[in-house]
């Protein structure tokens, strides 16, 4: 019995790093997507007039996807804290979706897309990254699986994916806090945030003629 034990403990601090390089890849994708949508903004525009109620309307729903987008990814990582390699998260917004951190995430990139005060522009930037995240999900799952066996099979075939059932809520258990953690998702979350002065730079350099207009979003 203590060599089953000590054995799933070898498994589960062998399985660490390979989540690691997985949650690296996340970043990387995150930092490409800014890049993306930077440029996007650079040369794009809204076919809204700048001054227009619509226009305003569009970039302020953005700017509050972006904020709940930040306060999502850390009531996630309240919850993941460390133990997605070694145990099956089943509480808060884990217990509606499976992947709570790239739900919040799309969140937040719609909100940058927000910005150029467009509708186009907004569902466009949420499905690129929520597109762009379903690769890395399948790659993170098929390690889970082998990691975690049938309590993550299990929880596999109760929770969504992607999009969330509310109506398996509950609040469940936190675990043990890990303040470097939350530290490392706020900052993450905070490039979408940061960007915001940015983008009135931009827009205020398309409307004096300064930066080119290369194409516009309905």
């Amino acid at each position: 019995m203590l060599n089953k034990v000590e054995s799933a403990r070898t498994e589960r601090e062998q399985a660490r790093p390979s989540l690691g390089s997985y949650q690296h890849t996340r970043r990387m994708v995150l930092a490409a997507l800014v890049v993306v949508m930077f440029a996007a903004l650079l040369f794009g525009q809204s076919a809204f007039p700048p001054e227009s109620v619509p226009h305003e309307t569009i970039e302020m729903v953005g700017i509050l996807l972006i904020f709940l987008g930040i306060a999502g990814r850390l009531w996630s990582t309240l919850y993941i804290g460390g133990r997605k390699s070694s145990e099956v998260v089943t509480g808060g917004p884990y217990s509606i979706t499976r992947n709570p951190l790239y739900v919040f995430s799309s969140m937040a990139a719609a909100g940058v897309g927000a910005q150029i005060g467009s509708i186009t522009a907004t569902i466009g930037f949420a499905v690129i990254c929520a597109a762009a995240f379903h690769v890395v999900i399948l790659r993170e799952e098929k390690f889970l699986k082998e990691a975690l066996g049938t309590p993550f099979t299990a929880y596999m075939a109760r929770v969504p994916r992607f999009f969330p059932k509310l109506s398996l809520y509950h609040e469940g258990d936190t675990g043990s806090f890990k303040p470097r953690l939350l530290r490392t998702t706020l900052l993450d979350g905070l490039v979408f945030l940061g960007a915001l002065p940015f983008f009135e730079l931009i827009d205020g350099a398309q409307q004096s003629g300064i930066l080119p207009v290369l194409f516009r979003f309905p």
